[in-house]
């Protein structure tokens, strides 16, 4: 059997030192499903399963060279970014995309706020991430709070998910995947909204844990991993999903606040949906 990975991605975030978000669970995403991970970082954070208390931002011109390094040696065929944080780092990163990426899918995480509540995106950087980065993404991937921020939209229901989706949408972006995890109830919804096909809903219950830090930034790589191997991009969000989901189930219990998912334990029932 064939052990090589298969799907290169880079992943421009920054680094979480528990290990259950950024740039450690994106690793930890891409090599369980298969993939090769390259990696750069974006600004160190200190944090914990409770909280984020200190950021200290990478330059972004280091950030950049970070990501050019990677391109002209190893290559990828899919970029994803979670963290930004500033307005240079993502003027620096959308350059390189620009100048650097033209053959890889981008998938596009705007990572605003931590599970914990804590905010990963300075405020004045929104408008920028709109203006530079969703046109260049083949996928943008909020949280329903994110979509919320990003387009105006008050979101209680899937309605309003789409209705936010669509406004990404006509700024450019190819298609949008709106995260219903922080809505109320136990019902939830997770739906893809592509600019040139039928909207697609996954309907799940919630899982009773509190073990759901990086929920976000698992769904967002696990799509660009599978991406990055070939997978159509409505195939790539189902087994996404089901290998998310599973992640959660069997996450090992660690920390005192919003603990880790399980990312190597979820990865055999990636293709099975048991």
């Amino acid at each position: 059997m064939d052990k090589k990975p298969k799907g290169r991605v880079l992943a421009v975030a920054g680094s979480d030192p528990s290990g259950g978000a950024g740039i450690q669970a994106d690793i930890k995403t891409v090599t369980a499903l298969g993939g090769y991970a390259a990696a750069a970082i974006t600004a160190l954070t200190v944090q914990d399963t409770k909280g984020v208390t200190g950021v200290l931002p990478v330059p972004a011109d280091f950030v950049a060279d970070q990501m050019k390094a990677v391109l002209a040696d190893i290559g990828a065929d899919c970029i994803k970014t979670g963290m930004l944080y500033d307005t240079p780092t993502i003027n620096r990163v959308a350059d390189v995309l620009v100048e650097n990426a033209h053959a890889a899918a981008f998938v596009l995480d705007p990572v605003m706020i931590a599970t914990s509540g804590d905010a990963l995106l300075e405020s004045g950087a929104i408008d920028l991430m709109k203006a530079r980065l969703f046109p260049l993404a083949t996928l943008v991937t909020p949280n329903t709070i994110e979509a919320s921020l990003l387009t105006g939209v008050e979101i209680s229901g899937v309605d309003d998910m789409v209705q936010a989706g669509e406004v990404i949408l006509a700024a450019g972006a190819e298609a949008v995947l709106v995260k219903g995890g922080h809505l109320s109830g136990n019902a939830l919804a997770d739906i893809l909204i592509p600019s040139d096909g039928d909207v697609v809903v996954i309907e799940s219950h919630r899982v009773s844990t509190r073990h759901t830090h990086g929920t976000g930034c698992t769904m967002a790589t696990a799509i660009s991993a599978l991406l990055a191997q070939g997978q159509p991009l409505e195939e790539a969000f189902r087994q996404a999903h089901t290998y998310v989901r599973r992640a959660i189930e069997l996450a090992p219990g660690f920390g005192k606040g919003h603990g880790p998912l399980g990312h190597a334990a979820a990865a055999p029932y990636l293709h099975t949906g048991s």
